[in-house]
């Protein structure tokens, strides 16, 4: 028996909150599940910074990796198993590439990216076919399968379909955090009907489409993507953490290439300060090692390194108003004069910052982000798109929703020092746009 039809002598089965069981029956997933750079993701918050305001949402990347393992299982073993439109030799492929899609994601996530310039997908890739366990394991397949499962991440696998259940408007990844993160952050929004959704998938050519029958499930699903992301994943409270994070980050870059002695040096970090950094420097920074870093930084002598961090630290996050760039750059620009008077640094204490969410997209050919629709299979065998025959998802097609925040420390702007210009900093928040 071939490594990759190998089979364990007993399933084994994770528990899970959202899916109720996991179920492991191929040596492969297995193996790769206990290896070290899966493990990793342990250590990696689904959610980043959305644990300081939800104080549930304590769940790893772990756990989403294996939720949407599971999907894809029930969907190739189950679903689309014995149709002719699907190739089931197929199946290894589609279920490790489901498995590892985020195998390259750094500590905080997108925070760390923003900082450092770096791309979770492209270090997905260099995990799957670098010098690693995974690699390993894959190679064991195949020499070819680490880079099979890497081009279904990349979206450029030869089978759309297999893509398709790893990345699109209706994939595995969606149905899973979208749960995941609904229950662990205790909100009502995220939850949908996936069992009739996955009753009604069918591969179909080079897509995977839904029956028409299944239309108002889609619906559904759609509409709670759209409140997850404004309810939760972009929580102001939440990006004022992931401001202050990202504002340590480029603070201590800032230091260490300045010559500033660190009682506690960020050894870690200097290879990405410096952008020589290797996959094993990567894989090495987990959360607790930035953690760690930022208690230790709480008593460094630079005083913005040490607030921030405290801040981080014991949650004292930034305040914040709406903030229109169309109008408010002009008054950005006097408030950041106002700040440096009041003698407060405005690069790490007035910060800009924006967020936007295209919830639903019909296919627009060349441009950036191209996003494949969603296509319903009528009872006559046609196809039409979801749009077409839905007047809820027909109403936010194509239409992105941007949220545009000012953050800044109140409390410095209420002490005694320089009041004067501090209660002019007050009045010019407090006026209708800022």
């Amino acid at each position: 028996m071939s490594y990759a039809t190998q089979k364990l002598a007993e399933e084994k089965v994770f528990k899970d909150p959202v899916h109720r069981y996991i179920h492991v029956r191929d040596q492969v997933i297995w193996d790769l599940v206990n290896s070290k750079e899966f493990q990793r993701l342990r250590r990696i918050k689904q959610l980043g910074t959305s644990y300081l305001v939800f104080h549930g949402a304590e769940h790893s990347r772990f756990n989403h990796s294996l939720g949407v393992y599971e999907i894809v299982r029930r969907i190739s073993d189950d679903v689309f198993h014995g149709r002719p439109e699907w190739d089931e030799s197929e199946r290894l492929t589609v279920l490790c590439a489901a498995l590892l899609h985020d195998l390259g994601h750094g500590p905080f996530s997108h925070s760390f990216e923003k900082v450092f310039n770096v791309d979770h997908e492209e270090f997905t890739r260099a995990i799957l076919t670098g010098d690693t366990e995974v690699n390993g394991i894959l190679k064991k397949v195949s020499p070819d399968f680490p880079g099979h499962v890497a081009e279904v991440i990349a979206k450029t696998y030869s089978n759309k379909q297999v893509v398709s259940l790893i990345s699109s408007q209706i994939d595995a990844d969606r149905m899973d955090y979208l749960q995941r993160d609904a229950y662990y952050t205790g909100v009502s929004y995220g939850h949908f009907d996936m069992e009739r959704i996955l009753r009604v998938m069918r591969p179909l050519d080079d897509q995977v489409v839904i029956k028409s029958s299944g239309m108002h499930a889609v619906e559904d699903y759609i509409m709670s993507r759209y409140q997850m992301y404004w309810q939760v994943y972009f929580h102001p409270v939440a990006r004022s953490a992931e401001v202050i994070l990202r504002k340590i980050l480029q603070r201590a870059k800032e230091l260490s290439e300045s010559g500033y002695e660190f009682q506690q040096p960020p050894t870690h970090f200097l290879a990405f300060f410096d952008r020589s950094f290797s996959l094993a420097d990567y894989l090495a920074l987990d959360e607790g090692v930035l953690m760690t870093y930022f208690q230790l930084w709480i008593n460094e002598r630079d005083p913005i390194l040490a607030d921030l961090c405290d801040r981080f630290v014991n949650r004292r996050l930034f305040q914040y108003v709406d903030f229109d760039p169309g109008t408010d750059y002009k008054k950005l620009g006097e408030l950041s004069a106002l700040f440096k008077k009041a003698g407060i640094d405005p690069e790490y204490y007035l910060i800009d910052d924006s967020t936007s969410d295209l919830p639903y997209d019909f296919y627009r050919p060349g441009e950036e982000e191209e996003r494949l629709p969603i296509q319903l299979l009528m009872p006559n065998g046609d196809i039409k798109e979801l749009s077409r025959l839905s007047q809820i998802v027909d109403a936010i097609s194509g239409k992105r929703r941007t949220d545009y925040k000012l953050y800044f420390p109140a409390e410095l702007l209420i002490d005694g020092k320089k009041k004067a210009i501090k209660q002019q900093i007050l009045e010019m928040l407090r006026e209708g746009g800022i």
